[in-house]
């Protein structure tokens, strides 16, 4: 049984493999796989693809999108549908705010966890014909919570679970405190040690959210910012993803707040490629609905530029690869 189970796996490989154009890319693909298949309940990840349609973005699914239930979103459900289908996407994740003891400008970023947790369940039934809707959740990573977090994550079966650097300290970057009294520099060290802390003490997440989220909101933007200046923490951090077995993101809403770059940025994706990363969602960020599948495309093209010959989803918090 075991010879037949290899022989069946060494074919798929090759059918796949054979699929591709690039001799060189044939040969790392099989080689890829084969290394997975030596521990397949640990990695427990599948090979999928998707039939493109006509006109459809390449990237048909959405894995970072926020609802009614998040405390800085007003969208409904059937208006993040709609515009999703419109699109001509096959697939959404549904991944709204989790950030306990955080209470900013009248709002409480956290959730009524039965009820959104049921109200998912309902609306992916509803809308199965025409939409998959998986069920995840958007975390903000702190280790004073890593038990609350865990107990969360625990006890429900989400999709897919994403892990954020949103309290810093206390203090959120989307508010210009955060940035009172520190240089640039400072301001982006102190974020990006954060999220080292946190993967210290966190580990209930499958992809952690826009890495460089504190350049979204920084009032010089990206002017004194690059992957170059911080490459020594943030190889420590894609290191320390990798080793966990846990992926990034590429987030186009960076777009949206004029710094022309999703979150992280560019020479991120591509030096988690390089370091051996290969889980990688495509999330819109969308708080509305008119910002669903934002500019996909940029992140389709990111993502071939950076050696990606596939993007990730979720199912039952396990990563399945989408050929692009």
């Amino acid at each position: 049984m075991l010879s037949i189970f290899y022989v069946n796996y060494f074919f798929l490989c090759y059918t796949i493999a054979n699929r591709l154009n690039d001799y060189v890319l044939n040969c790392i693909f099989i080689i890829t796989i084969m290394i997975y298949l030596k521990n397949p309940k640990e990695r427990n990840i599948h090979f999928t693809s998707y039939k493109l349609e006509p006109g459809a973005n390449m990237i048909l699914t959405d894995y970072h999108v926020h609802t009614k239930f998040s405390g800085d979103s007003n969208a409904k459900f059937d208006d993040i549908i709609s515009s999703a289908v419109s699109l001509g996407l096959k697939e959404i994740c549904i991944t709204d705010h989790q950030d306990y003891d955080f209470y900013a400008d009248g709002v409480l970023f956290e959730l009524n966890a039965d009820e959104y947790f049921n109200t998912l369940c309902e609306i992916s039934k509803q809308y199965a014909s025409v939409l998959t809707i998986k069920k995840g959740i958007e975390t903000g990573l702190e280790p004073v919570h890593a038990m609350k977090l865990h107990q969360l994550i625990t006890s429900y079966p989400f999709d897919f679970v994403i892990g954020s650097s949103h309290l810093i300290n206390g203090y959120d970057p989307y508010y210009p405190a955060y940035f009172e009294g520190k240089t640039d520099e400072q301001a982006f060290t102190e974020y990006f040690e954060s999220i080292i802390t946190n993967l210290e003490h966190c580990n209930d997440f499958d992809v952690y959210g826009h890495i460089d989220y504190v350049v979204r909101y920084c009032p010089n933007k990206n002017k004194n910012y690059s992957y170059e200046k911080f490459h020594g923490i943030l190889d420590t951090i894609l290191a320390k993803l990798i080793d966990m077995g846990k992926g990034i993101e590429i987030n186009t809403s960076g777009y949206r707040s004029g710094l022309n770059a999703p979150n992280p940025c560019p020479e991120i994706v591509k030096r988690y490629r390089e370091l051996g990363g290969e889980i990688i969602t495509i999330g819109s960020d969308a708080h509305s609905a008119k910002d669903i599948g934002y500019r996909f495309s940029d992140a389709e093209n990111i993502l071939k530029a950076c050696g990606f010959r596939y993007y990730t989803k979720f199912e039952n918090r396990k990563p399945v690869f989408i050929k692009i």
